[in-house]
């Protein structure tokens, strides 16, 4: 990993393990998923390529933040609205 963009990695790192708290096939997975990912990727050096990833990670958190904000709206509708 390029010295410039850790602390960027580590946080995106971060973030996605805080996400992955609700993940619906489990924690578990989700981490280990992500770890083996992020393993694969730990030996880029190329700074552009680094920095294509890290955008891509960003893309990731905004997909899985739009899920849960699905779950939440469907979980919520069929709460307080008549199915039929």
């Amino acid at each position: 990993m390029a010295q410039p963009h850790r602390r960027a990695v580590l946080n995106l790192y971060k973030t996605l393990l805080y996400l992955g708290r609700d993940w619906p096939q489990g924690y578990d997975l989700f981490r280990k998923r992500l770890h083996k990912v992020f393993v694969k990727n730990s030996e880029e050096s190329n700074p552009e390529k680094v920095k294509i990833m890290i955008k891509h990670g960003e893309f990731v958190i905004k997909e899985i933040e739009a899920l849960y904000k699905l779950k939440k709206y469907r979980a919520m509708k069929r709460r307080y609205y008549d199915e039929s």
